[in-house]
């Protein structure tokens, strides 16, 4: 008996399938961010990083073009098991020489090479407008600009990325998640909270009125706390986009690096599914602040994940990672954090946990905790390694080796 079949027969004494647990993990997608490969800078603008965001780092072959970008997210996707989406930024639009394209005039056609890929890849893609890192974002602020003519600017850029996104969904055959999010605020304490946020409401206003096909284009909304330089005021606080998207009836998106170090998102979760229809997630790992260090699986991923499951909810919510490490190599990045989510994913639904909540429900406490924790040590890994083989991933860390590879050959000599 190999150490799988050890496995599957120590969690089927508690009633666990690992071989349903396996189909099931296989038919949920998660979005992998492209933004991880070249350091968040983009084809378009090609302005310093900006919005209260950064990333650290100088490690060997950041990719400079949209080949190298592409050949980096295939290698990356090589690695990891499971299904798969491509999340793309607006400011990765790949616009033909000799052509000026604003970000307020983008159209489809410059996000062609990136449905090539998708295609070629078997996959959705999910989409993002770009408010950061742009000449037309004035004194920190877009959508709740005071200035007309620079609030009018984006609200066109969130027109232009809507079709964008339906463009994406009619192509693929798959949901587009297109995600809004703005790092508008103020360093210091404003004088006036109450009308950037009213300028804001009346910019989102505007880019929905847009008739875009809502059975295959999810328009979700992000908050944020703070950011750097943005510390005292964000525009797009927790209660603005949870209120609008409750208003609105599009869908609200949590990121966990954006809440107060004492909150978390996996918390959340359920409260939000009790009055949405779907939600959706950038899970990322926050370092004392928005650091967006790579997901590992750590106690919160495995959080989010246990309530993903136990709630039922693998078909209502969209799952996407939010990082940017130029610390380490990229590629491996991205590796260690969707194989680290999808992990998370699997050990939740290798929990027996319809028994715990009953016993919840019964005031047991004391079962409940010795068998969260008794579960902690069962043989998960080697569930896990099964996956990868029956996905064609590499089992364990052979994808290392791979990655080594790839340095050397590919990576080094950028």
């Amino acid at each position: 008996m190999n150490a799988y079949e050890r496995a599957r027969v120590e969690y089927a004494k508690w009633g666990i399938d690992t071989e349903a647990a396996m189909e099931r993990l296989a038919r949920v997608p998660v979005s992998m961010h492209c933004w991880q490969g070249d350091d968040v800078v983009g084809f378009d603008a090609r302005e310093a990083l900006s919005g209260g965001i950064q990333v650290s780092g100088n490690y060997l072959g950041r990719a400079h073009t949209p080949s190298e970008l592409m050949a980096d997210i295939e290698k990356a996707f090589s690695l990891i098991p499971g299904k798969k989406k491509l999340n793309v930024h607006a400011s990765y639009a790949i616009i033909p020489e000799g052509e000026t394209v604003g970000r307020d005039g983008i159209l489809p056609r410059h996000f062609e090479p990136w449905l090539e890929l998708a295609k070629r890849l078997g996959v959705g893609i999910d989409f993002n407008p770009t408010f950061f890192s742009h000449p037309m974002v004035k004194d920190n602020l877009t959508l709740s600009s005071p200035d007309e003519e620079v609030r009018a600017y984006w609200v066109r850029h969130g027109k232009a990325c809507l079709k964008i996104a339906e463009y994406f969904a009619t192509e693929t055959g798959a949901p587009c998640v297109i995600n809004f999010w703005i790092p508008d605020g103020y360093k210091d304490i404003p004088a006036d909270r109450l009308s950037p946020r009213a300028r804001f409401k009346k910019s989102l206003d505007e880019i929905l009125d847009t008739p875009y096909d809502k059975t295959g284009v999810y328009v979700t909304l992000e908050s944020k706390v703070f950011g750097i330089g943005l510390e005292s005021y964000t525009v797009g606080s927790a209660e603005f986009c949870l209120s609008y998207s409750a208003q609105r009836g599009i869908t609200p998106l949590m990121d966990n690096g954006h809440y107060h170090p004492t909150e978390v998102v996996s918390d959340k979760i359920s409260s939000l599914l009790l009055f949405n229809e779907k939600i959706a997630l950038h899970v990322t790992r926050a370092v004392r602040w928005d650091s967006d260090h790579v997901v590992i699986f750590d106690d919160e991923t495995r959080e989010i994940a246990k309530e993903i499951v136990r709630n039922g909810a693998l078909e209502r919510v969209f799952i996407a990672l939010d990082y940017f490490d130029a610390s380490i190599n990229r590629v491996a990045a991205w590796v260690i954090g969707m194989r680290n989510m999808e992990k998370a994913l699997l050990a939740a639904m290798l929990l027996p946990n319809e028994r715990l909540a009953e016993y919840q429900q019964a005031g047991d406490f004391t079962h409940v905790l010795a068998l969260t924790e008794e579960f902690k040590t069962f043989p998960f890994g080697d569930v896990f390694d099964e996956y990868c083989r029956r996905q064609g991933a590499p089992v364990g860390a052979d994808w290392l080796r791979e990655i080594e590879i790839y340095e050397a050959e590919v990576l080094s000599k950028r």
